[in-house]
């Protein structure tokens, strides 16, 4: 499978900033707030970790859950307050939604009943900042669906206990994007190895489902493709390190073993052993109908930034970006791509986490050029598809996200 080098192919091997975790945690989660980075390690430390940004120095430490930690992302207008917040799920059957300035839980919801209280592997916010919805772990015969409404988080306001049948690995809400609005929708993804979208607002759960994709295998991670036009896909990575895409009404459209597209010449190779996570670019390019960014890894602790101009054809190349080298020892876990402060963060199993220079935006490739290293500076600037299970209700107003398809 091919893998071509970009005209702006760069490789930093020294990262702007560097921090820690505790020895022997990894670093399994990052989030950016005004003032400071949040990571989450793995248990059994179960704090959240604050990190100023100016100089990734640790400023403070959030009490987290009393289990593991299993979900920490950063999320904007909770309870339609359009403020930024932290927000955090865990094994102990809570979510909780912190505050930044007081470095205390200014929202807290309960799987219901709390006699039953589940493990909660998954979480997000609506767009409107006024539903919550949380994926539990199986017990019994029944993973759920958990929605809170933000205004009364006493209880959860509904859940579905249907849509899936084992844990609930990932929950991700469509959201506007570049401009552009969607109806309120749950994308949702489970280790029986469906993915399904769903309307958050319905209570009865048999008209709640719109459609449902049957990969087949364990889905790990999951979330949404946005485009410039028509509606956004979905992408997928299993536990084998197979990477998917799908259409807005969860036909699949290809897959591919993420460590396949390789790049080999007599100066440069890259070879690719698991995936880290996606991205959505912010700025859609005007030569691609969607952005998304995927960040690989290697055992050795290099990251690399890949891309694909259509993902609707199998044929079209993956393009190599850029790289980061040297900056961690074995298993790189988890990142994020801070846009508005142009940099990339990076977590590890070493315990680190790394600053680096951001990623260029992509841009298209015919033809391989040679690799040229990036001028780190040490200041970081601060201000062939498978079956559908079943389809469901179709969604007016949604079209497939990809040409030719």
């Amino acid at each position: 499978m091919a893998l071509v080098d970009s005209p702006s192919l760069t490789t930093s091997s020294r990262p702007l900033k560097t921090g820690s975790l505790p020895a022997e945690a990894y670093v399994l989660s990052l989030a950016s707030l005004p003032s400071h980075y949040a990571a989450a390690a793995s248990f059994p430390i179960n704090t959240i970790h604050l990190f100023d940004k100016a100089t990734l120095r640790k400023v403070l430490e959030l009490p987290g859950h009393h289990n593991s930690l299993s979900c920490l992302k950063s999320v904007r207008n909770i309870g339609g307050s359009g403020r930024e917040a932290l927000l955090s799920c865990g094994k102990d059957g809570i979510v909780k939604v912190w505050d930044e300035r007081s470095g205390s839980v200014a929202l807290e919801m309960h799987a219901y009943p709390s006699n039953t209280r589940r493990a909660l592997l998954s979480c997000d916010l609506s767009a409107d900042g006024l539903t919550l919805a949380a994926g539990t772990d199986l017990q019994g015969e029944d993973a759920l669906l958990l929605y809170w409404d933000t205004r009364n988080p006493a209880a959860p306001r509904r859940m579905h206990s249907c849509t899936h049948s084992d844990d609930i690995t990932a929950v991700h809400f469509l959201k506007s994007h570049a401009g552009r609005s969607y109806p309120n929708i749950l994308l949702s993804a489970s280790t029986d190895g469906l993915l399904c979208t769903s309307n958050p607002d319905e209570d009865d759960e048999d008209e709640a489902g719109l459609h449902v994709g049957n990969w087949g295998c364990s889905v790990a991670q999951a979330g949404w493709i946005y485009g410039k036009t028509g509606s956004p896909g979905i992408w997928s990575s299993s536990d084998m390190e197979t990477f998917g895409v799908w259409s807005s009404e969860l036909d699949r459209i290809q897959d591919v073993d993420i460590r396949q597209p390789s790049l080999h010449r007599q100066d440069f190779t890259w070879v690719t052993d698991y995936l880290i996570g996606c991205h959505n670019t912010t700025n859609v390019l005007p030569d691609h109908d969607n952005e998304l960014d995927v960040f690989v890894g290697s055992n050795e602790g290099d990251i690399a930034l890949l891309t694909r101009s259509d993902f609707s054809d199998p044929q079209s190349p993956w393009l190599l970006h850029r790289t980061w080298t040297t900056g961690h020892v074995g298993v790189v876990r988890s990142f994020l791509w801070d846009e508005s402060n142009n940099v990339l963060l990076t977590g590890g199993e070493d315990s680190k986490i790394n600053v680096w220079s951001s990623p260029p935006l992509a841009a298209p490739c015919d033809t391989p050029t040679g690799s040229k290293r990036d001028n780190d500076s040490d200041a970081m600037e601060v201000d062939e598809g498978s079956p559908v299970h079943k389809k469901r209700r179709a969604l007016p107003h949604l079209h497939l996200p990809f040409p030719g398809v």
